[in-house]
């Protein structure tokens, strides 16, 4: 999710509906691996382009233990795609369902003040609002700590010592939410075995969301929140890991085929990797692309092409669900693809995606396209991947970006679309990115920096109710039950 914090003292009229418990005074201004549990928050059945388009815009512990971090739903872009997490917040601790974002820095959480929140979100999810005050633990923050003098860049003007710190995250859309931030514990799960966890937690400071706007706000489509992942001090996996109890690494698998997948915080050293740098001085997780091929045949295309606009590299966001690329790629990326078969009749729906009828097997009828980067390192996506059917219709996921607004204009942001069904690997302490093709029903192997062992991280599908281990726990319980009945009878 693509989005900025903004600091500005026009929005103190906003808090006026803030209770008096709390002073809030608008300031000026500019490791190891854990588990949480996450859901995809669109069924397959719900395939509107516009919410594809909408979804898009919107986004755009123990000490160095492992952390689990269940995946559940799909990440195709007719199910129109986006996970999020279960997780525990406050002493004692109460869940709530935040959307897991890497393209975010800040985690946010709605608080008590937010009376025009929901009270029940996607699929009927009973949403939690958030009050300090029922926490032990909980605790606001104020002016004068160093996370807000580096949220606020330095600029302190209106903002008092014993003041709450104040934030304006504003989206892509338009949309926004405002608050305060704050301080407590949240709870995840520590990787104590081959597939086995222990409740863990560590102190992150959030924001405690007052108002939101548009989606955010729309109890069709509402969290409780957004978990961000993103590269800064004050994303959920820095804070973390400044901390002591995480490695400054995560990686997540995405399974495209099945659903769900796997999201681990932690060193990874099963499957291995191959890496590229990430751009420096970027804001999100930005990589150097070098070429694209289709089939067999690059592009031809200069290498100036890949560095066009504000934004450095190309983009990787597991929010994000289609892939865009600017203008002066997309355009004979299209027709390359489309030239595999002649004869189809094209159609645009909602003056922005390409779509033709084909009912035969896609992956023989059209080629993969293969995404190039610095380091040797490629990406290839399957025509399964970038073709998704929709009103007996087949589209192409690829989106034209020097159509979007101004400020994402010709960007080249690579989502879902082909980031499933792969091993992603972001390791912030070597600046590096990297991912392989893999099996993500599968598991993955974590290492315990403090006793070097190495466990089994396994996939996960909330939407289905129930992991393995759960499943496990259940047919014994079952069958202990049946037993019992058994030999009552018997005696």
């Amino acid at each position: 999710m693509d989005s900025g914090i903004f600091f500005f003292c026009s929005l103190l009229s906003l808090f006026n509906f803030f209770t008096s418990d709390y002073t809030v005074v608008l300031a000026n201004g500019g490791g190891g691996a854990g588990v949480i549990r996450v859901s995809y928050k669109f069924a397959a059945s719900e395939r509107t382009l516009g919410a594809l388009r909408a979804h898009d815009d919107l986004r755009h512990l123990n000490i160095l233990a492992g952390v689990d971090l269940p995946l559940g739903g799909t990440g195709r872009p007719d199910a129109v795609g986006l996970y999020y997490a279960k997780i525990g917040i406050g002493t004692p601790s109460k869940d709530y369902y935040v959307q897991v974002d890497t393209g975010s820095d800040i985690t946010w959480v709605n608080c008590i003040q937010c009376h025009e929140c929901p009270k029940r979100g996607y699929h009927g999810i009973e949403l939690t609002l958030y009050d300090p005050k029922d926490s032990l633990t909980g605790k606001l923050v104020t002016c004068d700590q160093e996370f807000c003098k580096e949220i606020m860049r330095g600029s302190f003007s209106g903002c008092t010592a014993n003041s709450s710190c104040l934030y304006a995250e504003v989206y892509g859309d338009g949309s926004y939410s405002i608050g305060y931030f704050v301080e407590d514990i949240v709870q995840y799960d520590r990787v104590s075995g081959d597939r086995q966890t222990k409740s863990a937690n560590g102190s992150v400071i959030f924001g405690c969301g007052a108002r939101q706007s548009g989606d955010l706000g729309s109890s069709e489509d509402a969290l409780d929140g957004i978990l961000g992942f993103g590269k800064t001090n004050s994303s959920m996996i820095s804070q973390l890991a400044s901390s002591g109890r995480v490695r400054k690494m995560f990686a997540h698998c995405l399974d495209g085929v099945n659903g769900g997948g796997i999201f681990a915080i932690g060193h990874v050293v099963q499957p291995q990797v191959n890496t590229t740098p990430l751009v420096p001085n970027q804001p999100h997780y930005n990589v150097n692309m070098t070429a694209v091929q289709v089939g067999l045949d690059f592009l031809n295309l200069t290498i100036d092409v890949y560095t066009i606009g504000d934004n450095k590299g190309a983009i990787i966001d597991s929010g994000t669900t289609l892939a865009y690329l600017p203008e002066v790629i997309y355009t004979p990326l299209v027709k390359k693809i489309l030239s595999w078969q002649l004869d189809l009749k094209l159609r645009t729906l909602h003056d922005i995606y390409t779509c033709f009828d084909y009912s035969g097997s896609v992956d023989d009828a059209f080629p993969p396209v293969t995404f190039h980067f610095e380091n040797s390192l490629y990406l290839k996506v399957y025509p399964r991947e970038y073709l998704f059917p929709f009103e007996d219709l087949m589209c192409l996921g690829f989106q034209n970006s020097g159509m979007q607004s101004r400020d994402k204009q010709n960007i080249t942001l690579l989502g879902d679309l082909v980031l499933s069904n792969k091993l992603i690997l972001y390791d912030l302490e070597n600046q590096t990115i990297g991912w392989t093709e893999y099996n993500c029903s599968s598991s993955i192997k974590l290492k315990d920096e403090l006793t070097g062992s190495v466990h089994l991280v396994g996939a996960h599908s909330l939407s289905r109710g129930c992991s393995l281990n759960d499943q496990t726990v259940l047919f014994s319980l079952l069958l202990m039950a049946l037993l019992h009945g058994f030999f009552t009878e018997l005696l």
